[in-house]
């Protein structure tokens, strides 16, 4: 199979690339900051991957947002435009989005079926999803997987984390109680192939037992053998990400319900056990 992989050179892609190329794919690397020549470059594939988008983590104003959507809608939009003049044309379009698609809540649990959060992340990932939806136009089938926080040692959440947990200084952000809908990147990446050989429509990319902030922090020390009695601040917080915080704030408890009954078994479904994984000498 020959695959366009669009972001490919973040945490998820050089892993998503490293797993193609050892079951035999053919890997064709291209970037979303000129969608046109992107889409040209996608002649002769099987299947797109699209996993480009500005990083969420840092702190929202106005400029910040926009550079969000472009990068996001706007990319999409104009990449599927200029996909309408390849010959031949791919078979699949597997889109990338995020579990802010269902805003925070921390008491709701959310499914596939779920509606979209009215929050802004919410409404640009639903934005973002209705923009990778146009490749039905094109023939193509779309997939979307809903991403959680990623744990991987070389990339994502964790790697920021080790270092300050490494020192004795983790500890539970706000009150604790805020949902962490996490996975590990064996399982990320083993979603996304299922997606590229044959699965459509939305997917959670979310471990099936998410915890909360104050029992992932336990675990995380816990598995480090450290300390974590150094407590971060919504104050603290709000001065880092502005409006972004709620994010972490707040979170969202998200099960996958259609991708497990799609036939998906998780490699590490228990934090504890994900964590020992990648934790491990």
């Amino acid at each position: 199979m020959r695959v366009l992989l669009l972001g490919g050179t973040g945490f998820i892609g050089k892993h998503l690339q490293a797993a193609l190329l050892a079951r035999g794919d053919e890997v064709v690397l291209a970037s979303m900051r000129d969608p046109a020549a992107a889409a040209s470059r996608a002649s002769g594939c099987d299947v797109i991957v699209n996993l480009a988008g500005e990083p969420i983590a840092q702190r929202w104003n106005a400029e910040v947002k926009a550079r969000l959507a472009s990068s996001r809608v706007g990319a999409t939009t104009a990449f599927l435009a200029a996909l309408e003049k390849v010959q031949p044309r791919p078979q699949a379009f597997i889109a990338a989005s995020a579990v802010g698609y269902y805003g925070t809540s921390e008491s709701a649990t959310f499914e596939e079926s779920s509606p979209a959060g009215s929050d802004f992340l919410g409404r640009l990932c639903a934005d973002w999803e209705r923009s990778s939806l146009e490749a039905q136009s094109l023939g193509m089938r779309v997939a979307l997987i809903r991403t959680g926080v990623v744990l991987g040692r070389d990339g994502g959440a964790l790697a920021k984390l080790l270092p300050i947990f490494n020192l004795g200084l983790g500890g539970r952000i706000g009150n604790g109680r805020e949902w962490l809908s996490w996975i590990h990147i064996e399982d990320q990446v083993a979603i996304y192939l299922a997606a590229i050989d044959g699965v459509e429509g939305p997917l959670n990319a979310t471990a099936p037992e998410p915890v909360t902030n104050a029992a992932f922090t336990t675990a995380l020390a816990t598995a480090l053998h450290r300390p974590a009695f150094f407590p971060v601040p919504a104050l603290a917080l709000h001065a880092l990400l502005g409006e972004g915080a709620v994010v972490v704030l707040e979170g969202q408890r998200v099960l996958p319900s259609r991708t497990i009954a799609l036939g998906y078994r998780f490699r590490f479904p228990k934090l504890a056990e994900a964590l020992q994984a990648l934790l491990s000498p």
